[in-house]
């Protein structure tokens, strides 16, 4: 299994098999190629990243990010993740899971092969 890797004591990257994301340079990559972001949505890629595996509540990221206080509504949230996902390609719903109700989590790549079982003479991979 490839583990994600977070480079230096501030952790000044993360890296995996699809997404490099550059912290200091606040540089993104997917396989490789060189993805545009806005400072916003390098911002929330960050948060996200620097806090993988653990949910980031919506109210968190609006204060963290935009500055908004826990009773401003908007959706600005919401389109900024759906434009990372897109800026994600392929791997975009795999990265960043939406927690209803709550906000979102980053989860780090995972290299996942199911299981083969043979059955007869065919071979099924069980999902």
């Amino acid at each position: 299994m490839t583990q994600p890797e977070m480079h230096g004591a501030a952790a000044e990257c993360y890296r995996d098999r699809h997404v490099t994301l550059d912290f200091e340079e606040q540089r993104l990559s997917v396989d490789s190629m060189p993805v545009a972001m806005t400072r916003k949505e390098f911002e929330l890629l960050a948060a996200l990243v620097g806090n993988a595996g653990e949910i980031m509540r919506r109210d968190v990221l609006l204060s963290r990010i935009w500055g908004y206080g826990p009773m401003i509504r908007t959706r600005t949230l919401d389109v900024h993740i759906r434009r990372l996902r897109k800026k994600l390609g392929a791997y975009g719903d795999s990265y960043i899971e939406t927690i209803f109700g709550v906000g979102y989590r980053f989860q780090p790549y995972r290299d996942y092969r199911a299981p083969v079982v043979n059955i007869g003479a065919a071979q099924h991979a069980i999902a």
